[in-house]
């Protein structure tokens, strides 16, 4: 929902990176370190240290908001890099609830997380799949003027949201199931928005 908005304003802060200290530095590299950083922050859950895995997962969602940035100053955005990117991302996605149950521990942290997951999985199909008609319909990324290699269709729950819901959970476990219960419902209402959508557009 939030993401469109703040590209901008995320453009603006972390230019002086990509056109500085950054400028040289392989996207995959930075992708690959985005990465380290969500599954330490998984790990930092898991061990019950709140500031640790919050730091990790902030720092891993700052390089993942570089790597495609760094990437297209460089000239060398690519399908490739998009796809590996947003493998990394769901990866990290899955590895933070996952720590987050494993330090808590509890059957009710279990079930949420498990619910949580699995609208997840219907979400991606959900925004997978609808991108991929919209390209075919050239209705996609080259259509809109998106600088993503792909269309990312809107919807409630989004990059910027999944960072607060992430971060809220992580620095409050005591919280953490009703905070991922509430994204889980969060989540199942974007399904049905794109559900909803599509109508129109693939009528």
């Amino acid at each position: 929902m939030l993401d469109i908005p703040l590209r901008p304003l995320k453009d603006d802060v972390l230019g002086p990176l990509v056109r500085g200290p950054l400028r040289a530095v392989p996207p995959l590299m930075i992708t690959g370190a985005a990465l380290a950083a969500a599954l330490g922050a998984g790990l930092a859950a898991w061990r019950s240290a709140p500031v640790v895995a919050v730091s990790l997962w902030l720092l891993s969602r700052l390089a993942d908001g570089l790597d495609g940035a760094v990437a297209r100053h460089q000239g060398g955005a690519s399908d490739r890099g998009g796809l590996v990117d947003i493998v990394a991302d769901t990866i990290g996605y899955a590895a933070v609830p996952l720590g987050i149950a494993a330090g808590i521990d509890t059957r009710e942290v279990w079930v949420v997380v498990a619910v949580l997951l699995a609208t997840f999985y219907v979400n991606a199909v959900s925004w997978t799949y609808l991108a991929a008609l919209l390209e075919k319909r050239a209705m996609g990324a080259a259509a809109s003027g998106a600088t993503t290699s792909t269309t990312m269709p809107r919807g409630l729950v989004e990059g910027t949201e999944t960072i607060l819901f992430f971060t809220l959970a992580l620095a409050w476990p005591a919280a953490a199931p009703e905070v991922l219960a509430v994204m889980a419902v969060a989540v199942g209402i974007t399904v049905a928005e794109r559900l909803w959508w599509s109508r129109a557009i693939l009528a």
